[in-house]
C-alpha cells in the first residue's frame, strides 16, 4: 500500500479517536482517573463557610422549616457523580441563601444517610454541584 493510501486511512481513525476523547471530556468522563470523588477529599469547617450555611445547617438539625420548602430536603441525585456513589435515595439537598440573589443561587448543603435531622455526612458546594467539601463539624 502506498504512503498516501495509508495516510488517508489513518486520518479518519485519528480523527475518530480525537472525537471520542473530546466527547468523553465534554460529558465529564475522567479517562485517566481512578474513580474516586476527589473533590470531596477537601474538608471545610462550618465556621469557614458563609454564615448562611450555618443557618441552613441549624434548619436541617431542627428538621425545618426551610426557606424553599418545595426544593429543600428533596432528593439529590448526584448525577454529576462528584460525591461518592450511594443508593439513589441517600442524598438530600438544601439551599444556602445568597444575599442579593433573587433566586436560589448556586450554594447548597447536601446531606447523606441517617435521618433528616441527623444525617451521616454533610457536604457544601458554592458552585452548583461542581465541587464539594465535607463539613465534619456541621452538628457541633
Amino acid at each position: 500500500m502506498s504512503k498516501s493510501k495509508a495516510s488517508k486511512k489513518s486520518l479518519p481513525v485519528a480523527l475518530g479517536g480525537l472525537a471520542i476523547v473530546a466527547g468523553a471530556s465534554y460529558f465529564g468522563f475522567d479517562l485517566g482517573g481512578n474513580g474516586d470523588a476527589s473533590s470531596t477529599d477537601e474538608t471545610c469547617a462550618i465556621s469557614s463557610l458563609p454564615s448562611e450555611a450555618e443557618e441552613t445547617a441549624d434548619d436541617i438539625l431542627a428538621g425545618g422549616p426551610y426557606d424553599y420548602p418545595d426544593k429543600d430536603n428533596s432528593h439529590f441525585g448526584n448525577y454529576e457523580g462528584v460525591l461518592p456513589q450511594q443508593a439513589q435515595d441517600y442524598y438530600r439537598e438544601y439551599t444556602v441563601e445568597t444575599p442579593g440573589s433573587n433566586h436560589r443561587g448556586s450554594r447548597r448543603i447536601v446531606t447523606g444517610g441517617g435521618t433528616e435531622a441527623d444525617p451521616d455526612v454533610w457536604y457544601y458546594t458554592d458552585d452548583h454541584y461542581q465541587t464539594f467539601c465535607s463539613i465534619p463539624d456541621a452538628e457541633d
